[in-house]
């Protein structure tokens, strides 16, 4: 592509961009831009044209005729978003500016293998679909949030711990013929990263972490998801906590802090205790109903947990820490313990500007992560230029 085209997407990209932030007049994108009128006009048409945006209605003004209003395009462009668990699937159709049109959760198993699970998603965006009254030609991008290790730019799974039959499947190729749109394929951790981002914006260095039957981490800095080199940053549940080098964890290694503190640890050890704990919602039960043993078992993982945040608060330093998952709903029991090892531990410098607080979105989070990774491909220069093609 010449530098003029990429030129050309760019700044069709930071129009697009515009509008999805609230921009609503042709007026106010050549104000932003520095673009001219007549610039604005030809680039803001050309998106109409390819039903990216719409130009409808009028705003009141003091004088002079009312200008139509700008939005994103609703009426033949929705985005599918997928939270894809080990146990259960949320599926929804939205619209670009947000609306979700319908959504549905199912129960099912991660490991009954690719084919069968993305089957099921399918057939059940099929029915989203038609609920909201959309054909497939009208998805332009699909979102869709995995629990395990992800190559992004191929939407490959790479040997993930609980996704058995998942290593080295491509998920975009199986929908490949079925849609006529990109699929963005992620760990469910940065999914639920970029959702809480976007509901804070005066956050520009987040961390997200899930707390449940594992621990991970999604970082977004600058609104970009942190992947590093090969897709591994955020991976924090194996990090060492020292003192812990005899517990094993299913990585190989001793110590982990997900072997060590994660809602899966604390049931195990509750039951080593004789309670009857057969997973994480038990866990949460007993800690809401005052249970002493689960309430200690908690505050020690926070402290476990804390310790790990603190050495990368002081190497990072991001400004807020959003705690997610099932173990992060006992905010009263978690919060205080993770906030005093981190402001113990890290530097004053790093922890003096960081809130350290629980999830706004809750279970919502993977979802509308989903949702936004979907409409953030749509409006980049990449997206563009695939849509410029249909």
């Amino acid at each position: 592509m010449t530098a003029a085209g990429e030129r050309q997407l760019t700044a069709l990209s930071e129009l697009a961009g515009l509008v999805a932030a609230g921009a609503t007049r042709r007026s106010q994108l050549a104000a932003a831009t520095g673009l001219s009128r007549a610039a604005v006009a030809q680039r803001v048409d050309l998106l109409i044209g390819k039903g990216l945006l719409v130009e409808t209605g009028t705003v009141a003004t003091e004088r002079g005729r009312p200008p139509l209003t700008l939005q994103l395009a609703s009426h033949a462009s929705v985005v599918g978003a997928v939270d894809l668990g080990a146990t259960h699937s949320t599926v929804a159709v939205a619209e670009l500016g947000g609306a979700v049109l319908a959504e549905a959760t199912e129960d099912l198993d991660i490991n009954a293998g690719p084919k069968t699970v993305l089957t099921r998603l399918h057939e059940q965006l099929g029915r989203l679909l038609a609920a909201a009254g959309h054909p497939p030609e009208h998805v332009r991008a699909i979102g869709i949030g995995v629990p395990g290790p992800v190559e992004a730019s191929t939407g490959t799974v790479i040997r993930p711990p609980i996704m058995r039959g998942w290593d080295g499947y491509r998920v975009p190729e199986f929908f490949a013929g079925r849609y006529d749109a990109p699929v963005l394929v992620d760990n469910d951790v940065n999914m639920m990263a970029l959702g809480e981002y976007a509901q804070r914006p005066d956050t520009a260095h987040l961390m997200y972490v899930k707390v449940g039957t594992g621990i991970g981490c999604g970082i977004v800095s600058g609104g970009a998801v942190h992947r590093g080199a090969s897709g591994a940053a955020g991976d924090i549940g194996h990090i060492r906590v020292p003192g812990q080098e005899d517990v094993p964890c299913h990585c190989g290694n001793t110590g982990c802090v997900e072997a060590v503190a994660s809602g899966a640890a604390i049931a195990a050890r509750l039951r080593e205790a004789g309670l009857p704990v057969a997973s994480v919602a038990d866990v949460v039960r007993l800690v809401a109903a005052g249970d002493p043993a689960a309430r200690r078992q908690v505050r020690l993982a926070a402290q476990r947990i804390g310790e790990v945040l603190a050495s990368l608060v002081s190497f990072w330093n991001p400004d807020t820490i959003v705690l997610g998952g099932n173990i992060a709903s006992l905010h009263d029991d978690l919060l205080a313990d993770i906030r005093a090892a981190v402001y113990r531990r890290a530097l004053p410098l790093a922890t003096r500007t960081v809130t350290i607080e629980t999830t706004l979105l809750g279970r919502r989070a993977g979802i509308e992560g989903a949702r936004r990774r979907a409409v953030d491909h749509l409006l980049s220069p990449e997206g563009i230029a695939r849509m410029l093609e249909r």
